[in-house]
C-alpha cells in the first residue's frame, strides 16, 4: 500500500489525542502496518496539541516540515501553524470553527481571519475541505464530537486506504456503549458535509 504520514493538530480538549488514538486503531483493525506518537501536548484545555499517524510501514512516528501527506487541523489556527508540514501536493482537512489558544485568550495574540486562513490552505495544498467541526459535533450530541466528525470526513475523503465503516466499526469496538451511537451520527455527519 502506499505509505501515508498524517499530521493532526489542535488544541487541548477537543479530542484530538483520542481521534489519533482511534485512527491508528482502525488501521490497525484494517490490516495495516501503523506508528503513531504524540509530537507535543499539553494536557491543559487550549494547550496546543499535536500528534501523528503514519501508514505503510513506517519506522518512526516523527514527521519533520515538509512531509505530511494530510494535515488534520481540529482548530483553525493550529491548522495554519501545521501547514509547514505539509508535503507539496498534501492534503487538508480542517475544523472552521476556532477555539482560541491560550495566547488569543490572554491578549497577547491575535487570531487571524478566517479567510486568511482558509487562503493560506488552498495556497499550499492540493486538496482541502473545511467543515464546521463544533456545530456538526453539537448537532451529534456533544462538542466533543467534532473530533470524530473530522475523522468520519478523512475517511471519506479518499486520502486513506480504508472507509467511514472501518471507522464506524472501530468506535463500536474501543469507545464506551454509552458514547457509540453519537460518534456514528458524528461520523455520518462529517461524511456528509464532505459530500455535500
Amino acid at each position: 500500500m502506499e505509505r501515508i504520514r498524517i499530521y493532526m493538530t489542535g488544541v487541548g480538549g477537543q479530542g484530538t489525542l483520542t481521534a489519533t488514538t482511534l485512527l491508528a486503531r482502525t488501521a490497525l483493525d484494517q490490516g495495516l502496518d501503523v506508528v503513531s506518537g504524540e509530537i507535543h501536548g499539553m494536557a491543559q484545555r487550549g494547550g496546543v496539541v499535536e500528534s501523528t499517524v503514519l501508514l505503510g510501514g513506517w519506522k518512526s512516528p516523527k514527521i519533520s516540515h515538509g512531509e505530511a501527506d494530510i494535515v488534520l487541523g481540529f482548530e483553525p489556527l493550529e491548522t495554519l501553524r501545521g501547514l509547514p508540514y505539509l508535503t507539496k501536493g498534501g492534503s487538508v482537512i480542517s475544523n472552521t470553527e476556532p477555539l482560541p489558544p491560550v495566547g488569543v485568550s490572554c491578549g497577547r495574540e491575535s487570531y487571524p481571519d478566517m479567510d486568511l486562513i482558509t487562503d493560506k490552505v488552498r495556497g499550499c495544498s492540493a486538496k482541502c475541505w473545511f467543515l464546521p467541526c463544533r456545530t456538526l459535533g453539537v448537532e451529534a450530541g456533544s462538542v466533543q464530537a467534532g473530533n470524530i466528525v473530522l475523522l468520519g470526513a478523512l475517511c471519506a475523503s479518499g486520502l486513506v486506504p480504508f472507509g467511514p465503516d472501518a471507522l464506524e466499526a472501530a468506535i463500536r469496538k474501543y469507545l464506551k456503549p454509552s458514547l457509540v451511537d453519537m460518534n456514528l451520527k458524528a461520523v455520518a455527519l462529517g461524511v456528509a458535509k464532505l459530500a455535500g
